[in-house]
This record gives structure tokens, sequence and C-alpha cells, in this order.
């Protein structure tokens, strides 16, 4: 793939590839738990006094200021086309959501006030504060200590039009293993919470695919918490919906502690798809890795991927490396990608990113052309190859050739 240059963010959304530079900054002593940014009197990675304030967290929707876009967490962001989600409007739909799960995983549907919800995260916004007090039926999946069903669990949330807020708890006992299944469908305004707590010595995968129809919106708070000698492994598919947001968060509960954050989202024209991660290693000798790839296609298709790594006074032994790769295939398509490493330790075992936006690799599309395959098929080649590290890596077959097939769809509708 030929890259396209990073540099600073221009706002008029005129250039078909673009980036914010990212940063890498050691901080001595500073503390930890925050976002890059957040902490008042820093500027995210040039160590300049800020006066920004300190990023509010609590379950108090009125506790989050209503952001005007001037901020750095909704900077790209059209708030907008929010449809009112910033505001909290009255639930007036609901979505339709289907549990399967083997034994012995039990489902349960609680209230938002069970002691349950708001372990793992607290909110950063009012999006998901809202989501959090409103959400009427709260799914709990609860995966035993030792257990390791043979069948992932499915969660189907089909939307129907309308406001609506959910929320979803997956606890995974200590020794035990499972994989977990987040299919958005359908059409809806939908601020959606998901709490993930993993045990210790347990493993979690967790396949979050949204492939919703035209017109949805979807914002997300995801939040993780691996315990000790923990793995977590994460997915992240989208490709549907008018405006996706999802803000991705790790933390690690014990040293030992292993996440791996992968991401393919396919932005068409007119869309708008924000991954906006935070991997806090707060005790020692823990491991993330991140990579999410992502195609353009169309005008005003704007994809936006930040990518915080904070790494504390304490967390000696980490070893992280976070990488966001943009293909964009025609004019008129925006990235941004913002990588950011705060550091404050110099014990670590390695600390790192890359980011690069570029443009469809004449030279591939000529080679496959040289060979006799026609132009459409070279095209959908190399999209497919750019994508194969993250699909190939879903252990479950009928995954990856939905998303497969749903990749093709998308190259077909060219024109």
């Amino acid at each position: 793939m030929v890259t396209a240059p990073i540099h600073n963010d221009s706002r008029d959304g005129s250039s078909s590839a673009s980036g914010a530079a990212g940063s890498a900054v050691l901080v001595p002593g500073s503390s930890t738990g925050s976002p890059l940014g957040s902490k008042p009197g820093v500027s995210a990675g040039t160590g300049r006094p800020d006066s920004r304030p300190r990023l509010v967290r609590s379950r108090d929707p009125e506790a989050h200021p209503v952001p005007t876009g001037r901020e750095e967490e909704w900077r790209f962001t059209p708030l907008r086309r929010l449809r009112g989600l910033l505001t909290g409007p009255a639930a007036d739909a609901t979505v339709e959501v289907s549990v399967d799960a083997p034994a012995p995983v039990t489902v349960e549907h609680v209230g938002s006030g069970d002691k349950r919800v708001g372990r793992v995260l607290t909110p950063a916004d009012r999006v998901a504060a809202f989501a959090m007090t409103r959400a009427e039926d709260v799914v709990v999946v609860t995966v035993p200590a030792e257990a390791m069903p043979d069948e992932p669990v499915v969660v189907r949330v089909h939307g129907t039009g309308g406001t609506v807020y959910g929320h979803l708890v997956v606890e995974v006992g200590a020794f035990a293993s499972a994989t977990v299944v987040l299919d958005h469908t359908g059409t809806a305004t939908f601020a959606g919470n998901v709490e993930l707590s993993v045990g210790d010595s347990a493993s979690l995968t967790l396949v979050s695919l949204q492939d919703w129809d035209a017109g949805a919106v979807h914002v997300g708070a995801h939040a993780a918490r691996v315990g000790r000698d923990a793995r977590f492994r994460s997915f992240t598919v989208t490709l549907g919906g008018d405006l996706v947001r999802l803000s991705p968060t790790v933390t690690y509960a014990g040293p030992g502690g292993d996440a791996e954050l992968y991401g393919l989202f396919f932005t068409d024209a007119g869309q708008h798809q924000e991954h906006r991660l935070l991997v806090d290693h707060g005790p020692r000798s823990c491991r993330s890795r991140v990579a999410y790839k992502g195609a353009l296609r169309g005008e005003g298709a704007h994809a936006v991927w930040i990518g915080d790594v904070v790494i504390g006074a304490d967390a000696v032994g980490t070893d992280t490396y976070e990488l966001n790769r943009n293909l964009v295939l025609t004019d008129g398509a925006r990235a941004d990608s913002v990588p950011n490493l705060e550091i404050s330790t110099g014990e670590v075992v390695g600390a790192g990113h890359a980011s690069a936006t570029g443009r469809f690799d004449d030279e591939a599309l000529f080679y496959l052309m040289a060979r006799g395959i026609p132009a459409d098929e070279a095209r959908r080649l190399v999209v497919r190859g750019f994508f194969a590290e993250i699909v190939d890596r879903i252990e479950i077959d009928s995954l990856r050739e939905r998303i497969t097939a749903a990749v093709e769809a998308e190259l077909g509708g060219a024109g």
C-alpha cells in the first residue's frame, strides 16, 4: 500500500486522506487512569500547560457537560447527527434482544440498579451515563468459574426504529474461557454500554458486529477489566449505520494480563464511523496489542480512529503496541488517525505505535490485471488481502464468511 504522509488535522474535510499526528510522551511520576489530555495541567503529546478540565467519570448524566464540539473528545464527531442523545431524549422504542447461551452460562434480565451494573464501567460522557441510567432491560451474562462452553454466547440486538438505551454485562469467572458475539442489526438511535469482567486466569473473546441498516445511529462505551494472568481479545467490526461512535477501554486488575484489540471498518459514502480506544496499563507485566484497519469509499465517508495507551508509574514490564491502517478507495473520503502513548516509567519491555492512511495500491492492481484478472475482481482481492490480518483471527467460521461477504457487497456497489 502506498502510504500518504501523516499531517496535522485539517478541519475543512476537503482532503481525501488525512490524519492527525500521533504523540508519545514520557511523563515521570504522572498519574494514570485517564485518557491523554484529560488531566489538568498537561497537554497531551506536548507537556505544555493546559487548562482543560479533568475528565468527569460519573453515572449521573448531569455531571457531564454538554459538549460543544471544541473538546478533544468530541472534535471529530458531528454532534448534530447524534439525534439528541447528548440531551437524553426519552426512549420511544425498544430493541429486540435475544441471547443464545450454551450451558453452563446463565443469562439474566435485570434493572439498571442491579449491583453488577457499573462495576467495570463508570461513564465518561453524557451518552454513556444516559445509557446506564435509562436502560430498562440490562442483560447479564455469567460464565461460571472454570467453565469452558463449547459454543459462543450470541447476543442479538435488533433495532426497529426510535430512540432506545441498552446495557450488557458479561462476567467470566476465574479459570473460565468463553466467546461472546454481540450482533447489532436493524435501525435505531441506540445508546448502549458493554461491561466485561474477565476473572483471574480466565479468557474472553468478544466479537462486536455493527451491521446496522442505513440511517441508524449507535453510540457505545465498551469497558473491559482484565484480571491477573487473564486474556482478553476483542474484534470490533463496523459496517453499517449513518453514525457509529464506539469507545472501547481496557484496564488491568492485576499483573500478567493480556489484551488484544482488533478492528475492521468499511466506511461508505456519507457514513461517520469513529473508534476511540484507551488501554490503561496500571499493574506491572501486562501486555496489549491494538490493530485496526479500515477502508473508505465515497463522498463524505469519514472514519476516525483514536488510540490512547497510558503506562502508569508502577506498570514496569509493560509490552504494548498499537497500529491503525486506513485504505482510501475513492476521492471525497477522509480518515483521521491519532495514536497517543503516555509513559510514566522507563522500565518497559516495549511501547510503540504506527498509523498510516493511503490510497489504493495501483501497483498491486496492475500486477493482478497483468495476469488476466479483471479490474473489479483485482480490487476485491487487494481489499480482501488488506483485511485478512483481522478477519483470519476470528475463529468462528460463519462470522468470517459473513464479514467477507459484507465487504464484497460494499465493493460490489462501487459502481
